[in-house]
């Protein structure tokens, strides 16, 4: 699946927050319907069985409770996408990479239905509940990679109220993790991203650097480089030509917008393959940068399919088929919020809801895999499905909607934290202006791209 990640350190956040978001996007031609939800410790499953994969697994017997978006269609399997727990440990997941046959022929991936192993299906499911930092995280599901080994190439994310650590899976066992400096931020584009790696760290103090137990021995096996002067991206990731129109584009282009010194400095291109891994921002970032960012579709440069006369040909980040979109903010001595989008977020609006509830509010969770307006997930469907070819007809009334639904949120969290009001009761609030501002921009599109529509006729019956 092609998704967008964005990592954003305390020190690089305006406010001093931790922020990691990812765009959870279909494959081509689908679009799964999302809800967001909260489990409970009485609905996490004791014992475990995977839908897509033969896996079967016995679950520890003290789990917290968690924030999801997992699929509305039932039978599928769970697909938790992003959430966070009690502990307020947050986790995407996950982040789909690339990889080369050198990898392969040491490590194969799993066959799912024959060997068994973990996915982008189960990870959340498997390791959010029962870890309490974000490096909790990381061992956890480094263990079950180990032991249980994995049908895919997947990056996923996790923080805490101070660090951010981001976990890339090698082969079918294998894997490495890094954890983000406080003053950077990171953008991942479906490739593989690490540019660095210190084993000496890993297998030392490991401040900074995990990794599987014979990654290094993995590497001098399989002529996979020197571990001692080792670019991981050279290593265990692709340089296809097809990168250069998938995944690098999305990687300049942000960054262009968040560091253009760095990036002028360096000479980058779209089809640049030596992007840094992370940059300081030349400003401090917020959560509205981070939809920004998530939801560019290059505005601004010829690469921009609305724009007149486009030469688009490079894979957009605000995309169709995006289903969800979450931007998790935690802060020492603060709620934890969650920014849900949900549907394609180029028109859907990032709104901020409190995380540590044993509910999430109707309006949010009651998507089911039917066309219905009466939840946030279709009605965004349908605003996008009507503005998208009518884009500068429409585009007004979407940036209006995107902007007051982030500014009365914003507004009525810092009233909930002056008034001391519960975090289900503000949710609550936020949700019916949430649905409130969705009905009057559905209305707004509806009959704008109806007065254009082809058999209208200027003559009117009176």
């Amino acid at each position: 699946m092609g998704c967008t990640t964005m990592l954003v350190g305390r020190k690089a956040s305006l406010n001093g927050a931790t922020l990691i978001a990812r765009n959870d996007d279909s494959p081509s031609g689908v679009f799964v319907a999302k809800k967001w939800v909260v489990v409970s410790p009485e609905d996490q499953p004791k014992h475990y069985k995977a839908v897509r994969s033969k896996l079967e697994l016995d679950l520890p017997k003290d789990p917290l409770r968690y924030t999801a978006t997992p699929n509305a269609r039932e039978g599928e399997g769970f697909w938790g996408a992003s959430g966070i727990n009690a502990a307020n440990v947050a986790m995407t997941a996950t982040e789909t990479t690339t990889s080369n046959p050198r990898v392969y022929a040491g490590d194969p991936l799993l066959d799912p239905k024959t060997e068994g192993g973990i996915g982008e299906e189960d990870i959340l499911l498997l390791v959010l509940p029962y870890i309490h930092s974000a490096k909790e995280g990381v061992l956890r599901l480094g263990e079950l990679l180990e032991t249980y080994g994995t049908y895919e190439r997947n990056g996923i994310a996790f923080s805490d109220s101070k660090d951010i650590w981001w976990l890339e899976t090698i082969g079918g066992h294998h894997w490495m993790a890094y954890r983000l400096p406080e003053d950077c931020y990171a953008v991942l584009p479906n490739e593989f991203s690490l540019d660095r790696f210190d084993f000496k760290d890993a297998f030392g103090k490991a401040k900074d650097h995990l990794c599987s137990k014979d990654l290094r021995e993995f590497i001098i096996n399989n002529d996979l480089g020197d571990p001692e002067h080792f670019n991981p991206r050279e290593s265990f990731g692709s340089h296809r030509d097809a990168d250069h129109v998938y995944n690098t584009p999305r990687a300049y282009f942000l960054q262009r917008l968040f560091s253009p010194k760095a990036v002028e400095e360096k000479k980058l291109t779209p089809a640049s393959e030596d992007w840094a891994f992370c940059l300081k921002p030349e400003r401090l970032l917020t959560p509205e940068d981070v939809k920004y960012a998530l939801s560019y579709h290059y505005q601004g440069t010829p690469h921009d399919p609305y724009a007149k006369g486009s030469e688009a040909i490079y894979r957009p980040i605000g995309i169709s088929r995006t289903d969800d979109m979450s931007i998790l903010e935690l802060k020492e001595e603060a709620r934890p919020i969650e920014w849900v989008s949900l549907g394609c977020n180029v028109y859907s609006p990032s709104c901020p809801f409190f995380a540590d509830v044993s509910q999430t509010p109707e309006y949010l969770h009651n998507a089911v895999n039917r066309v219905d307006t009466e939840n946030f997930y279709w009605a965004i469907r349908v605003i996008s499905g009507l503005a998208d070819s009518h884009f500068n007809l429409v585009s007004p009334y979407i940036d209006r909607y995107q902007e007051s639904v982030s500014s009365k949120g914003r507004a009525l969290i810092k009233e909930a934290l002056k008034e001391g009001r519960s975090s289900e009761l503000t949710n609550q609030r936020i949700a019916d202006m949430l649905r409130k501002e969705t009905d009057e921009c559905l209305f707004l599109v509806l009959l704008s791209v109806s007065k254009v529509m082809k058999n209208g006729f200027s003559r009117s019956d009176d």
